[in-house]
């Protein structure tokens, strides 16, 4: 048997070897999502949290670890307090009075058991004088909810509205 042949099937498997590596690299660069929540709709917003849950099950399904941000801007405050900001633009109305807790529970449960990131435009919560201690306890703050958003994107995250 020739040298050639005695390492072919090496070469061979180390080339098959070096293929499933490149597309595992490439699903691991597709599993990096940003979302973007600036509405006060709270059925959109329940859309926007069964997306995510969705697209968690979807990588986890794949056996990739997915990577997702959600980013909180101007309406969106409203999902991340329980205060009813009262006096400001953001004012928490029936709708959302209705399903607060429900949203906050569902929110809770993507941060805590599915490892999803919460950022807060801390631009938008100091316009309206909230504290930070009137938050929800998982949520973080970035000093520009947008900056954040192009952060992210320039990383390679894919970004998400729903509409």
């Amino acid at each position: 048997m020739s040298l050639s042949q005695r390492f072919m099937p090496l070469l061979l498997a180390a080339l098959i070897s070096l293929g499933f590596a490149s597309a595992t690299q490439a699903a691991d660069e597709g599993a990096k999502v940003v979302y973007h929540v600036d509405f006060k709709d709270p059925t959109r917003y329940s859309a926007t949290l069964t997306s995510i849950n969705n697209i968690i099950n979807y990588y986890e399904s794949e056996l990739m670890m997915p990577e997702i941000h959600l980013v909180f801007v101007g309406y969106g405050i409203r999902f991340t307090t329980d205060d009813n900001l009262k006096g400001t633009p953001y004012v928490a109305k029936k709708p959302l009075l209705d399903r607060r807790d429900e949203l906050k529970g569902r929110l809770d449960a993507l941060v805590n058991t599915r490892g999803v990131k919460v950022h807060l435009c801390d631009k938008t919560r100091s316009e309206i004088n909230l504290g930070k201690d009137k938050l929800y306890e998982f949520i973080d703050t970035t000093a520009s909810g947008v900056a954040k958003i192009a952060m992210l994107q320039s990383e390679g995250f894919a970004y998400l509205k729903i509409q």
